[in-house]
């Protein structure tokens, strides 16, 4: 887990990981802890249609697990 700040970015948010992630920022596949507390799993998540593909003006919030997909 990384902290962020309210109202960071998708993007601001990959940089705090690595700086190559916000450089070569693609999308976010994003879904929230509570979805993978009640279903179990990142496919049983994906299955019920809770992930959601964000963009580089998503707002990243409190609870939200997210694979950055980018490209350098």
């Amino acid at each position: 887990a990384w902290t962020f700040k309210n109202g960071m970015s998708a993007p601001e948010c990959a940089g705090i990981i690595h700086s190559d992630f916000q450089k070569g920022f693609i999308k976010a596949e994003v879904y929230s802890f509570s979805d993978i507390k009640d279903l179990g799993s990142e496919l049983a998540v994906k299955e019920a249609g809770k992930l959601r593909i964000e963009g580089k003006d998503y707002l990243m919030k409190d609870g939200d697990c997210v694979f950055f997909r980018f490209n350098v």
